[in-house]
């Protein structure tokens, strides 16, 4: 794994829940004696803030705070389609590689071959291979040609992050493309959008991946595993708006 990729991982881990909750309790637990009031406060609201962001209500809060709207058309002025990944699974036994997308590339390559059948657009993949093996975009350009029957003409596999699918691709795609549909999932696009900004390209973002927003009724204020993770990924996207405008990537 790529040293920054695995600090970074280690770092958010204990920043996000559920690592940065089971911080907190351990905090609390180790005060129970010296400080026995800041115990209680402390483990009261470790347990409130898990409760919180486990439940429906919170989840979709957060995520609507990150997702960008939708796009209905398509810019003209773009001359490029521009897809990134999303993680990938080791341990696949269902192919004979063993690694495969994971659904949330899936998503993000689906509605991009969607989106090449109505605009004819070239399209680059991009995704690296921060923790080994197959890069993302190789196992995404093999993806789009196997399900969706669409060609990628171009395949960026040296990027570790979002900051580097943007510097990687201007790379391949300036100064001939400097107008590109960028694909991603809703929540990541904001970030993703600053990035190849700030690698040159006038960027017409195009958002899927949406989180499923289920209506208010009693089952909102229900704790569910699913929506701690919804609502750890917002707070991940918003944690990583906040670190790039900090490097002012």
């Amino acid at each position: 794994m790529a040293y920054s990729v695995l600090l970074k991982t280690i770092i958010s881990s204990f920043l996000l829940p559920p690592g940065g909750l089971i911080l907190l309790l351990t905090v609390a637990f180790l005060l129970r004696h010296r400080a026995p009031k800041w115990s209680s406060g402390l483990f009261l609201g470790a347990v409130l803030a898990l409760y919180l962001l486990s439940t429906p209500l919170v989840s979709h809060i957060l995520a609507s705070q990150v997702e960008l709207q939708a796009t209905r058309q398509f810019n003209p002025q773009a001359s490029a389609m521009v897809v990134l990944g999303g993680g990938k699974r080791f341990g696949a036994q269902d192919v004979a590689e063993g690694e495969s997308i994971n659904n949330v590339t899936l998503s993000r390559l689906r509605y991009a071959a969607k989106i090449h059948r109505i605009t004819h657009l070239p399209i680059l993949v991009s995704g690296g291979s921060p923790q080994g093996g197959i890069s993302e975009a190789q196992l995404m350009q093999q993806s789009l040609l196997d399900d969706f029957n669409v060609t990628s003409q171009w395949v960026e596999s040296a990027s570790n992050d979002s900051a580097d699918n943007a510097t990687q691709s201007a790379k391949l795609l300036l100064p001939q493309h400097p107008n590109i549909l960028l694909v991603s999932s809703a929540d990541h696009l904001p970030r993703a959008t600053r990035s190849f900004e700030k690698a040159g390209f006038t960027v017409y973002p195009v958002p899927t991946d949406y989180h499923h927003h289920e209506a208010l009724s009693p089952v909102s204020f229900v704790p569910s595993a699913k929506h701690l993770a919804t609502s750890s990924n917002a707070l991940r996207e918003l944690l990583g708006q906040i670190w790039y405008q900090l490097r002012k990537i």
